[in-house]
């Protein structure tokens, strides 16, 4: 059985020689876009290949109309995961270093091999720092895998435009769902987007509520028990996530399939799209 949401430390080190296993480092930060890729060159899990936030996860943003974080095409992205050796028979695991939280940066590249119909792919759960406290090995240097032929088969239904946020944030059969931590959604201590606030009818839905103070997962019937008080009767298809840029929504994304809720969308352009019209309504408290 594939691993579709996240995987141990224990059985990636299981599987560390497997030629069917792609390992994913996606260490990054917002402060110091480098650091991310310096951190991998110093050390990472042996046999991982680096993805860049803004160079492999992210198309440039276009300034007034797009988010911070916009996603590649679909052919852009088909090749990055080509030239990572991936295609139908692999599998791959995602990781990060996120502090407290590790695995947002890494959901990202999850959802996005969901969106484009590879199942088989998780996040490390407890990313770096639990590969190391649990005794992983590491290795330096840049690493690159053969590449293989990667087949998009992309689901539309996994995303949400900013057009119909806008008409579910007011639409009793939707829920619209900001991810980011309690004070930015409600407009206090903003310090990466120009605006404070959330879009006006969204609830607040913190990423890092689904993990524990180790950085680990909750155990599931914690996180169903989340999302089932989150939910109500609206069914998962009808959720929808954004944060600032469409990055740790995707971990609340993971998070509800990993409860076995099913599936939300995504709304990837999320608040740094949604404030490039200062006509938009804004929400605080």
């Amino acid at each position: 059985m594939p691993y579709e949401t996240i995987v141990s430390t224990s059985d990636l080190a299981a599987h560390l020689d497997d030629p069917n296993w792609v390992i994913v480092d996606c260490r990054f930060s917002f402060t110091d876009i480098g650091l991310g890729r310096r951190n991998y060159l110093q050390a990472h899990i042996p046999g991982a290949v680096y993805a860049h936030l803004d160079d492999d996860l992210s198309s440039p943003p276009i300034p007034g109309e797009t988010g911070r974080h916009p996603l590649p095409s679909v052919d852009v992205m088909a090749r990055t995961f080509s030239n990572w050796g991936i295609d139908s028979k692999m599998q791959v695991v995602a990781y990060d270093d996120w502090p407290l939280v590790s695995g947002a940066t890494a959901a990202r590249l999850w959802w996005c091999l969901h969106w484009l119909g590879h199942e088989a792919a998780a996040v490390l759960d407890g990313g770096w720092q639990h590969w190391l406290r649990s005794g992983g090995s590491s290795q330096s240097g840049l690493e690159a895998r053969s590449p293989r032929v990667f087949k998009p088969q992309p689901r539309p239904e996994l995303l949400a435009s900013l057009m119909e946020v806008d008409s579910m944030r007011s639409d009793p059969a939707y829920l619209v769902f900001d991810s980011r931590a309690a004070d930015r959604y409600r407009g206090e201590n903003e310090t990466i987007d120009p605006v404070a606030g959330h879009i006006p009818g969204t609830l607040n839905a913190p990423f890092a509520e689904n993990a524990g103070p180790d950085g680990l997962f909750l155990p599931g019937e914690a996180v169903r028990k989340r999302f089932r008080a989150l939910l109500g009767d609206i069914p998962s298809q009808n959720a929808v996530f954004y944060c600032g840029s469409g990055v740790t929504a995707a971990y609340n994304l993971l998070a509800l399939q990993h409860a076995g809720l099913g599936e939300g969308k995504l709304y990837a352009g999320s608040w740094s799209e949604w404030i490039t019209d200062l006509g938009r309504p804004v929400a605080k408290g």
